[in-house]
């Protein structure tokens, strides 16, 4: 007697494209480090600037956030530029 097995698959969410240099806030046309998903079909971009100036709106019509603000790093103390 043969005995049959399942196909068995996994359905794994797709991850957010990482945000890269040509992504440009919608605001202002910085660099975007925020990319918000609205809940009404859309996107959004933003600089760190104005994603923080607006982010507790946009959380409120986003249906899904992709934060890249870490990428953002002070510039440490006592670092000064090369002559």
């Amino acid at each position: 007697m043969e005995r049959k097995e399942a196909d068995v698959t996994t359905a794994i969410a797709p991850q957010p494209a990482a945000l890269t240099a040509g992504d440009r806030c919608d605001r202002c046309g910085a660099q975007a480090y925020l990319r918000v998903e609205l809940t009404s079909g859309g996107e959004l971009l933003f600089c760190a600037h104005h994603a923080r100036e607006h982010g507790d709106k946009l959380r409120s019509i986003a249906s899904h956030v992709h934060d890249e603000t870490h990428k953002l790093e002070p510039t440490p103390t006592g670092a000064r530029e090369s002559d």
